[in-house]
């Protein structure tokens, strides 16, 4: 936050000096940077708050909602970004393009370093995809910058400044909107990606006396924690704690399932068999 913060801070005042709307807008672009990393870093901080008798999850749910706001931060920024910059197409300003070149190149290896520190842990990790995508979207915009101020200052294209900014902002847009799609199917409690519910059930159906399974419900609790609750009818009334354990264990083995609850029910021919037995009076 504080590289992105300082940075945004310098390529700003050199956009104002230079009037490039590819600085300004790679500038406002780190301003949402720290914004977005702002919002990961808080949601990972109430993720770790231990439940309580009012939340009883705990606050797990924080690093859902932090992707989704900060995919709507990308997707607003494009919008402002891709409207200035299709006003200036017609008539862009002058604009120094070693100045471009020079600040935008800093932007890279900026917004490189420290979405590398994000690289490992954004694969199962939803809050902390959403600030890497954020900051490998930056990362581009300063790329382009660096073009469009390579162009202006060997050829004189002006009009690179506007049209670098529009292409920026259709990508982001583009780029931001799986993020989004994602981010909002997990905080809709959406069965999460990689996990097929058919197979599951076929699976739990597969173990020793199961003869059928119901009301199966799979969701993500939270970074790293998938939950389950289902209904399974047993044609036995022994062992269901054995039966409980094993399936658990592969359920998080197989899937990914780590928070599993499984409730028992027991066959009409199961109840019919033990009534039958039972002593009479």
């Amino acid at each position: 936050m504080g590289i992105n913060l300082v940075y945004a801070a310098v390529e700003a005042g050199f956009g104002v000096f230079s009037n490039s709307l590819a600085l300004i807008s790679d500038a406002l672009h780190n301003l949402g940077d720290a914004a977005g990393l702002g919002l990961a870093w808080a949601a990972a901080w109430l993720a770790s708050r231990a439940p309580n008798a009012r939340h009883t999850f705990g606050w797990r749910r924080a690093t859902q909602l932090s992707p989704l706001l900060n995919a709507l931060l990308l997707v607003g920024f494009s919008g402002a970004l891709l409207w200035e910059a299709l006003s200036r197409v017609a008539s862009p300003p002058k604009v120094p393009g070693e100045i471009v070149m020079w600040v935008a190149g800093l932007g890279i290896a900026v917004n490189l370093g420290t979405a590398a520190l994000f690289h490992r842990g954004q694969h199962t990790d939803l809050n902390k995809r959403g600030a890497y995508l954020h900051l490998l979207a930056d990362a581009a915009v300063s790329v382009a910058a660096v073009i469009a101020g390579f162009g202006i200052w060997w050829r004189g294209w002006e009009w690179l400044d506007p049209a670098t900014a529009v292409a920026v902002a259709v990508i982001i847009g583009i780029g931001s909107w799986g993020l989004l799609k994602a981010s909002f199917l997990q905080a809709m409690d959406a069965v999460p990606e990689g996990i097929d519910k058919a197979e599951v059930e076929r699976f739990l159906l597969g173990m020793s006396g199961a003869v059928a399974v119901h009301h199966v419900h799979i969701w993500s609790l939270g970074a790293e924690e998938i939950a389950l609750t289902a209904h399974i009818v047993r044609d036995r009334v022994e062992g269901h704690d054995a039966f409980i354990d094993e399936a658990s264990a592969s359920l998080h083995r197989r899937f990914g399932i780590n928070h599993a609850t499984l409730q028992i029910e027991l066959g009409k021919s199961c109840l019919h068999d033990e009534h039958d037995h039972a002593p009479h009076h």
